[in-house]
């Protein structure tokens, strides 16, 4: 069965699982002969997504109701890897210290929509205000033109040409910053810098629609696996995140790759938790994503779990 699935960054480690499990063939061993594309932002993603465009995204899991309102419609079916995600990375010229939060005052942070709303709750987390502290979040220059592949790339690169004073983006950009010598990693959410909620606003996971588990429910099975074996291969050669890398990455980013991965290993589990969706919820009502309060089932395709371990 020839499908799409499309995530929102190439040239990354967010949705790398997503990527390796069309390039190491996993799809194609569950059946599915799965093309990966990358649509960028999320909020395009899912849209095209609802609309029928493609079968499956791969991206931020909080994003889901940007196109499915209240999560109608739509349904996660796996995690990537588990906690939010995105690093927060400001100019070394600054000397911030990591998890000194403060340092983001009067600064413009680079962020891509939807993304942005972690950095905005997680700042109101810790007391700050983004009006009365001078914190201007928004676009990166340059980084929704041209053939960019990665937006955390792009962001790095416009920190080191001044264009912006930090970036809130994913673990390939914030790598490239800091190795470059111009960005300093302040906050590692996923790895507990900052307010205990913040590891649940989000999380890297695989989301379809109602309509594909209603037509297609070996297809969306076969997926979840595929997902889980790529997980398990690179937990136990993560030598093969290169040789993804090589094919899909330049090669300096494809350099870094087994490393990035190697650190996220430790995260790759496919379940998702009661405490996960409770958490994410929350942080969705917070941000103005949804209003009402939907149930682990409304959220989670429940009839797939089974396939996590």
């Amino acid at each position: 069965m020839r499908m799409k699935i499309a995530i929102p960054d190439l040239i990354s480690n967010s949705y790398f699982p997503a990527a390796a499990a069309v390039e190491l063939g996993f799809f194609k061993e569950e059946g599915i002969d799965m093309e990966l594309e990358l649509i960028f932002p999320v909020n395009k993603t899912l849209e095209v997504l609802r609309d029928g465009g493609i079968h499956f995204v791969g991206g931020s899991a909080h994003s889901t109701p940007h196109a499915f309102p209240e999560w109608k419609g739509g349904k996660v079916i796996a995690a990537q890897a588990q906690h939010m995600y995105w690093f927060l990375i400001l100019k070394k010229s600054l000397g911030a210290k990591k998890g000194d939060i403060n340092a983001i005052k009067g600064l413009n942070i680079g962020a891509a929509p939807l993304v942005d709303l972690g950095l905005k709750q997680l700042l109101k987390d810790f007391g700050l205000d983004e009006a009365r502290d001078g914190i201007k979040i928004g676009p990166v220059p340059g980084a929704f033109l041209g053939e960019n592949k990665n937006f955390g790339v792009a962001a790095a690169k416009a920190l080191e040409a001044g264009l912006i004073d930090g970036f809130w983006a994913n673990g390939m950009g914030a790598e490239v910053a800091v190795r470059g010598g111009w960005g300093t990693m302040v906050i590692d959410a996923r790895r507990g810098d900052g307010p205990s909620k913040a590891k649940h606003f989000t999380m890297s996971a695989i989301m379809t629609s109602d309509k594909m588990l209603k037509d297609h429910p070996e297809a969306v099975a076969g997926a979840v696996r595929a997902i889980v074996k790529t997980q398990k291969a690179l937990k136990a050669d993560v030598s093969l995140a290169t040789k993804v890398g090589k094919k899909l990455f330049p090669e300096y980013e494809a350099s870094l790759i087994a490393d990035i991965v190697q650190r996220d290993l430790p995260f790759y589990d496919a379940s998702i938790s009661p405490e996960f969706v409770a958490g994410m919820t929350e942080f969705q009502r917070n941000v103005g994503l949804i209003k009402g309060h939907p149930t682990y089932e409304d959220v989670v395709a429940t009839q797939v779990t089974k396939y996590w371990k």
